[in-house]
């Protein structure tokens, strides 16, 4: 039974009791007192009892809550690790792909410079050799024509 079901039962004993002329004192029953006492002192403890495993069950739900809690803020700050961590390695990636871009950029132009320096070379050296070829010609040709103007004359 309810302890205040039981407290309630004493006041309505309390307050339909009988009461001494002239007096606020009042006859009660002993036997009905000690009756709703025992069944005070037999209800009481069951509900402190349940007051408890109530307490008890809050504290291990706050518990888990906090827990559950605790891993999910782990799991967020790893991901978020992770995910910072990711970010590094593409910016990383990104800084060492500009770099080889630029090398790469600078060997086209240092390759390309050579090569046309090298046409540039290959070229003076045939314009050398068909200057000398020219010149060999056209000294040919005047042999030929001086050896023509001797035949004439």
């Amino acid at each position: 039974m309810d302890v205040l079901v039981l407290i309630d039962k004493l006041d309505d004993l309390v307050h339909g009791a009988s009461t001494f002329p002239m007096t606020d004192k009042v006859m009660i029953d002993r036997d009905e007192i000690y009756d709703l006492l025992d069944q005070m002192r037999a209800t009481i403890p069951e509900e402190i009892k349940q007051a408890r495993w109530i307490v008890k069950e809050r504290q291990e739900m706050l518990q888990e809550a906090k827990e559950e809690a605790e891993r999910i803020l782990s799991e967020a700050r790893e991901e978020a690790q992770r995910l910072a961590s990711e970010q590094e390695v593409v910016k990383r990636a990104q800084r060492q792909a500009e770099e080889i871009v630029r090398e790469a950029e600078a060997r086209e132009r240092e390759i390309r410079l050579g090569a046309e320096d090298y046409a540039d070379e290959v070229l003076k050296t045939l314009e050398i050799n068909l200057d000398k070829f020219l010149a060999a010609v056209q000294r040919g040709r005047e042999r030929l024509q001086v050896g023509q103007q001797a035949e004439r004359d």
